[in-house]
């Protein structure tokens, strides 16, 4: 491992996409032994500079010097001989799923030469690949097949493959964003393992709460340039950091008047799926209400929302909507149905991330652009799209940009967008914040309301109780595949939502 003399300065760095420039003359060090965050809003710069550093972003200007030598980053290749690893938020992409731990731990390394012939020495592989697994505490199975495990384990295969090529530089991306507050404490206990080897660590998070827990120094982006970086040491706080980001301070409340609740849009009695993700849920949710759904990772939110918008096929139980019992067997049933979902995973269920802004916007309601024969109004659908993107405030140099090239904030407002004009009674955001900076939260949380304004029903799920005390009317804690207790946000605080999101009674 490196030193904790060993440093990467970047000095001078800029990087230009068509229309955008994402760095401006970027100037900042990384030392070996520290736990360093990086942070801003959405399209801050942040994750674009990281790809300068692990060379996946191989058209920057500037210079990026080791140890005071400059170096070259134009490819992965060069940024592994450096030791530079960087840990992706969608982790599945760099992992091959029907190979064990093992193999992909040892990817680099599975095939040796004996005689001019590749062969692969399987005990051997799976002996070193144990070896780093007891080595960093992580008690996991390297025979077992990357496919069957969590998200948490599979952070920690790419971690361990990470220090097989020698890493003493390791970016974790939003690393915490999908796991549950155990999943979270095991990241971190590994975390300060790998400082204490003299590792160093760029730690990218949205929660600023943690960064306080797990970091010695703060390096703030805004608009493509760093505009400040503070120690960590008792005095700063959330607010000076919110501050920094968005270059003015958040006492802004959420108004959520104006609204009336009416009759229930959705019932839901002895309500489940029939592999029993979910079951034995009882609720309800008015016209104009917004109804708040707790629980940590795995309680079972996700597989309710997937389960109404009929995902998982038929369902079990009493599921009514504006007063009509239905049991949509796929998704395509549940939108006829007045159901409009927002997913979790919005690169992988929310968008289509090689088209452009302007289809995604369209995507639900094509049909009404479409002419005789079913062609396209082109004009017609352009022409909406700009209204969704200035009513939205979404950041985009053209309405024919990718989505893939958007901000995190900005691709979450296009698939919210693209429902706007569906004929849907019942809104589900789940997990709608999810890597989003406290900015663009506020005007996802300001369209959630006017939605509700307008007479839509909205279920809101999240792992975070501060966002669910924020925004709902009512609360429902979810705990192993049901609803644990239905709470007021009035009269209820974090504590009690958490000890019924962990299972208490």
């Amino acid at each position: 491992m490196g030193q904790t003399s060993d440093r990467i300065e970047v000095k001078d760095v800029s990087i230009e996409f068509p229309g955008v420039k994402a760095l401006k003359e970027v100037n900042c060090t990384f030392s070996c032994g520290e736990v360093k965050a990086l942070i801003g809003a959405n399209g801050a710069g942040k994750s674009t500079l990281m790809k300068v550093l692990a060379g996946a972003n191989p058209t920057y200007t500037g210079q990026v010097l080791y140890n005071g030598t400059p170096v070259e980053i134009r490819n992965p290749g060069d940024a592994r001989k450096l030791g530079i690893s960087i840990v992706y938020q969608e982790v599945d992409s760099i992992l091959i799923p029907n190979l064990s731990v093992a193999e992909n731990i040892m990817i680099d390394y599975l095939v040796y030469d004996l005689k001019g012939v590749g062969v692969v020495n399987w005990k051997n592989m799976q002996a070193k690949a144990r070896e780093v697994m007891k080595e960093l505490e992580i008690d996991i199975d390297v025979t077992a097949l990357v496919s069957s495990l969590t998200l948490a384990q599979k952070q920690m295969v790419v971690i361990g493959r990470s220090i097989v090529q020698n890493c003493k530089f390791l970016i974790l991306d939003e690393p915490t964003a999908p796991l549950s507050t155990k999943e979270t404490e095991v990241l971190f206990d590994l975390v300060r393992k790998l400082k204490a080897r003299g590792c160093g660590i760029i730690f990218i998070s949205h929660r600023l709460n943690e960064l306080f827990e797990i970091c010695e120094n703060i390096v703030v982006m805004k608009d493509g340039e760093i505009v400040g970086e503070r120690a960590v040491d008792g005095v700063l706080t959330i607010n000076d950091i919110v501050t920094m980001m968005l270059g003015r301070e958040t006492g802004e409340k959420l108004d959520k008047s104006g609204r009336e609740l009416g009759e229930n849009v959705l019932e839901l009695k002895n309500f489940g799926d029939s592999e029993n993700r979910v079951h034995d849920i009882n609720i309800y949710v008015r016209r104009g209400e917004i109804v708040g759904i707790s629980g940590l990772v795995g309680a079972g939110k996700t597989e309710l929302c997937k389960s109404l918008f009929g995902a998982f096929g038929k369902t079990k139980g009493e599921y009514i909507l504006d007063g009509k019992k239905v049991n949509p067997s796929d998704t395509g049933q549940a939108v006829k149905n007045g159901l409009a979902l927002i997913p979790e995973e919005r690169r992988k269920e929310g968008i289509f991330l090689e088209e452009s802004v302007n289809r995604n916007l369209s995507v639900v309601t094509l049909g009404r652009f479409s002419k005789v024969l079913g062609f396209v109004n082109r004009a017609k659908e352009l022409e909406t799209a700009k209204d969704k993107i200035e009513k939205l405030t979404i950041k985009t140099p053209s309405p024919n940009q990718k989505v893939g090239l958007l901000s995190g904030g900005n691709q979450q407002k296009v698939t919210i967008g693209k429902w706007l004009d569906s004929d849907a009674d019942l809104y589900i955001f789940d997990e709608p914040t999810k890597g989003i900076d406290v900015g663009a939260k506020m005007e996802i949380y300001k369209l959630i309301v006017t939605l509700a304004r307008s007479g839509k029903a909205v279920i809101y799920t999240s792992s975070e109780q501060s966002e669910i005390l924020t925004l709902s009317d009512r609360i429902y804690v979810m705990y192993d595949g049901t609803v644990q207790k239905e709470l007021n946000p009035e009269t209820t605080n974090d504590q009690e939502i958490l000890f019924y999101c962990t299972g208490g009674k």
